[in-house]
């Protein structure tokens, strides 16, 4: 028997508790010292800023749009700078050390191989070298007391013609780090359906995809999505609250898609901080999060792009935890959910839950108990 003592997690157990991550984008995440050197090892020239602090503040400061289409514009510098080998080596192994040092303990990175095309890179060189960059941040990790596991997904951009290709070399690195497919970029106008070969190809090859929709776009994105393509996963899915409609006496009542997303357990990969700034949810307090928590949809907390929301999984549940007052076993509650939605084996899925994810917030849930004894121990010895 587990306690329940509902005690609110402090910003230092919720760094040390372990997280999965299924939604970062890896062009997303960079370190912005890690740009200007890159950038001007390259020559290129266009940066807003050159000092790394300011640079930081001009990504925020610029994806606060409340514009999708004005985020995505964020992403032309950080593309530029990974055009070589070496760049995507060194931002896939600086990637797996910042999540692991953050306490996440598995993750799901995707990326566009197309977009980084520009440097003479095959597609296929793109997904090695990413791939090995993963797995050396991976090493630096476990030097350094921590363990992680990345795993990519490989994206096709919504607005191109290349999905089936994406979804082919996707495949043929399933078995080499590459765990599905995804489809991002701008929703409005590009519909998930025109990318329907690509879906159907990977549903033949028995292999799992998800798709970005229901954030800057509503329901029909959703339902396009799972009834026509088959996402096996919402990449954001936020906006399935607009199927949802709460009483003035707080009754719920689910439409039928919603009830269907519920039913089928398919996971929303939400993304709280990136959904304020693209103007999908008001604040941390008004984000659907909290409501689809409670009516136990399959909710996962993600980052999106840790450059452009000055975030990290670690800030996302300390929002999370403000708004709500979620305690530590809410926050197990999101963790378990992410890992068993992952697109790894079941097998793998529950040994990650039961020998690492569980035993974590069974350690941080108890140390309430040491706690109280210390603070005793302490009182007796100055009073004595």
């Amino acid at each position: 028997m587990t306690s329940q003592i509902p005690t609110t997690p402090s910003a230092d157990q919720i760094r040390r508790a372990p997280k999965v991550l299924l939604h970062d984008h890896l062009d997303g995440g960079l370190r912005p010292g890690t740009i200007v050197e890159l950038a001007r090892a390259q020559g290129y020239d266009a940066l807003p800023e050159t000092d790394p602090d300011k640079l930081g503040i001009w990504f925020r400061e610029a994806a606060d749009s409340g514009s999708l289409e004005r985020y995505l514009e964020t992403f032309a510098h950080t593309c530029a700078v990974m055009q070589s080998r070496e760049a995507l080596f060194r931002v896939a192994a600086e990637c797996a050390l910042d999540l692991a040092e953050d306490g996440v303990v598995y993750a799901e990175v995707r990326y566009a191989p197309e977009q980084h095309l520009e440097g003479g890179l095959t597609l296929e060189e793109v997904v090695e070298a990413v791939n090995e960059g993963f797995r050396e941040g991976e090493r630096q990790a476990r030097e350094r007391g921590h363990r992680i596991r990345v795993g990519a997904l490989l994206t096709a951009m919504r607005h191109a013609a290349r999905a089936l290709e994406i979804a082919e070399l996707a495949n043929s690195y399933r078995d080499a780090g590459v765990v599905g497919f995804d489809i991002a970029g701008a929703e409005a106008g590009y519909p998930p359906t025109r990318h329907l070969d690509a879906f159907e190809y990977m549903k033949r090859e028995n292999n799992h995809f998800t798709i970005h929709a229901g954030e800057a776009f509503g329901l029909p994105s959703i339902w396009q999505a799972l009834q026509w393509c088959g996402a096996d996963r919402l990449g954001h899915g936020v906006r399935i609250i607009d199927d949802i409609e709460v009483a003035d006496d707080g009754s719920v009542s689910l439409g039928r898609l919603a009830a269907y997303v519920r039913d089928k357990r398919i996971p929303l990969e939400l993304c709280p901080t990136s959904n304020i700034q693209t103007g999908a949810a008001a604040s941390y307090a008004e984000h659907p999060i909290g409501l689809l928590r409670t009516l136990h949809f399959r909710a996962t907390v993600n980052t999106d792009n840790r450059l452009m929301s000055g975030t990290s999984m670690s800030r996302e549940f300390e929002f999370l935890v403000e708004a709500f007052g979620y305690t530590l076993d809410d926050v197990q509650w999101f963790t378990v959910n992410a890992m068993k939605s992952a697109f790894i084996p079941f097998d793998e899925r529950l040994a990650m839950i039961n020998d690492v994810i569980k035993p974590g917030y069974a350690e941080l849930k108890s140390e309430w108990l040491f706690q109280k004894t210390a603070a005793t121990s302490d009182s007796s010895r100055h009073t004595g």
